[in-house]
């Protein structure tokens, strides 16, 4: 799933790209995907894009006062070409699920929205204000927003009687971080995934705000200017834990573990994050020791 950094370079692309040319046509070629009626999204036929920006992880192009907000969730991506085809797309059939043509001063331009896998979950919006979304509306602080210091974050931990990892997780607490940021995150702070978050010392909290910045900051530095095509390798590339079960932590050499669950997994090293404990893996155990 793309996350914050990702997006953030997404959403720059396309405003560098787009910027200026006019929605030609607009195809839907699946049902779900749209979530919105009024208006409709062929109302973006013949309007200017003006821009393209990040919320949370969203990206929202903005089309002369009409935006086309869209989320990619777990297995969406982006496609963007300067050679678009005239095909014409089938409802429910292949892989992607809403088409954009664009006309500019550089020639054509496309740009495909795809979901890969049978579980769907990637969301279109056609909206007159990106607030207009729910998932928008309900965002929580950004990580890189003025307002989102040290203190701001202590006091969401404080009030959360959760695991640290489902508060870096949660869209409504914090905007932008997901399941492998949050990996990363917790083993640059040196925190079990599973510290209940209202735990956490002044110190403890400390570190994980620099962890946000950190970490976020480099990949943001790592995806700013690449095409949609090269995003997903330069997410993976400077991983240190996530996605790396069974390889040596590159802090400390211990072997980085797993804890499954039904939909999900996480990466933490022991070493650096529980003094040495294994957690307990939720498909062999229902309880954490």
């Amino acid at each position: 799933m793309p996350e914050l950094p990702e997006v953030a370079a997404l959403a720059e692309f396309l405003a560098e790209h787009l910027r200026g040319a006019v929605v030609t046509k607009v195809q839907i070629a699946s049902v779900a995907v749209l979530k919105t009626a009024d208006p409709p999204y062929s109302a973006l036929e013949g309007r200017a894009v003006s821009g393209a920006r990040r919320l949370g992880k969203f990206v929202s192009l903005d089309a002369d006062g009409l935006h086309l907000v869209f989320h990619l969730a777990r297995a969406g991506w982006v496609r963007f070409t300067d050679t678009p085809t005239d095909i014409q797309l089938k409802m429910g059939k292949g892989y992607i699920a809403a088409r954009l043509s664009f006309s500019s001063a550089a020639g054509p331009l496309g740009l495909d929205l795809t979901e890969a896998g049978t579980k769907k979950g990637l969301a279109v919006y056609v909206v007159r204000d990106p607030q207009d979304v729910p998932g928008i509306a309900a965002l929580g602080p950004d990580p890189f927003s003025p307002g989102f210091d040290v203190d701001t974050l202590a006091e969401i931990l404080g009030s959360s009687s959760q695991q640290i990892k489902g508060v870096l997780r949660s869209q409504s607490v914090i905007a932008g971080i997901g399941n492998a940021y949050s990996d990363e995150i917790l083993h640059a702070a040196k925190t079990s995934p599973f510290a209940i978050a209202r735990s956490l010392d002044r110190d403890a909290v400390q570190q994980l705000y620099d962890a946000i910045h950190s970490v976020l900051g480099t990949a943001l530095l790592e995806a700013q200017g690449k095409a949609p095509s090269e995003l997903k390798d330069a997410k993976r590339s400077h991983m240190r834990v996530h996605a790396r079960t069974g390889e040596p932590c590159p802090v400390c050499g211990d072997t980085v573990r797993e804890v499954s669950f039904a939909d999900t997994a996480l990466q933490y090293c022991p070493t650096c994050q529980t003094r040495g404990k294994i957690l307990a893996d939720r498909r062999t155990s229902k309880f954490l020791k």
